[in-house]
């Protein structure tokens, strides 16, 4: 199903603060995605931070304040707003409408709110779970999957970046512990440095027994958090938002 053709209802991409500073190819990826699968982009001009960061830590007024930049611009847009992070599109789905009840701009967060998407969610709407890929990879390509914990957990988003794997051809080799927290965590990991440690290590132990050579998820959050120690352990893992992977095989 391509959902977006008109060009009046293209998709605005709202790339996320951590994604532009950090890893500007995850946004490039996520685009030419969408757009070989027939959805129109539009870059989100203006928006910077959800305030996620300092609504976690309990700083309410800090996050609107942060937040309502991200909002303006984005409530400029028409049609679906897709977010490649599900911590984010957390915040902007499940949080914007409590963090802006009351002010002026309840109305706009409640509507820019009902109009976010994560990017697997989105991609993979319309297609049923099960189908056969509809393109083969050369050889056998076999990945772990990380489920990150707000995508999962609040916007119940689990079977949809598997479909598109699956769809693209590639195996994914699930962990024991694909739903658990790999212990990044926000602040989290900054608190609590020597559990979140010991968090990533045991989700990378388990991965590493898999044999698959790629961890994939959809939040750059948690990948950043496992590839550092990855690298910090002298692993060989590649770890890879899926925008980047199914913009490689699609």
């Amino acid at each position: 199903m391509q959902i977006g053709r008109d060009p009046a209802e293209a998709v605005t991409v709202f790339p996320t603060c951590l994604v532009e500073l950090t890893r500007p190819d995850v946004g490039a990826a996520a685009i030419r995605v969408l757009r070989r699968e027939g959805h129109p982009c539009r870059l989100a001009r203006g928006a910077t931070c959800c305030g996620q960061p300092a609504w976690n830590a309990g700083f309410v007024d800090e996050a609107r304040r942060v937040a309502r930049r991200s909002l303006k611009a984005l409530a400029r847009t028409p049609g679906p707003v897709v977010v490649p992070s599900g911590s984010c599109a957390t915040m902007i789905h499940e949080y914007w409408p409590e963090l802006f009840k009351g002010t002026r701009q309840e109305v706009a967060a409640g509507d820019v709110a009902a109009r976010v998407r994560e990017f697997s969610d989105y991609l993979a709407e319309g297609r049923g779970e099960g189908a056969a890929p509809e393109r083969e990879v050369g050889g056998e390509r076999k990945v772990a999957y990380h489920d990150s914990c707000h995508m999962l957990r609040e916007l119940r988003i689990k079977q949809q970046p598997r479909q598109l794997l699956a769809d693209a051809g590639v195996a994914v080799e699930e962990i024991p512990g694909a739903e658990r927290c790999c212990g990044f965590g926000g602040t989290f990991s900054v608190k609590l440095p020597g559990v979140s440690l010991a968090m990533a290590d045991e989700k990378l132990d388990e991965v590493e027994a898999t044999g698959a050579g790629e961890l994939i998820g959809c939040d750059v959050s948690c990948l950043m958090h496992l590839e550092g120690r990855a690298r910090r352990r002298g692993m060989g893992l590649a770890v890879r938002h899926l925008a980047e992977l199914l913009d490689e095989v699609t």
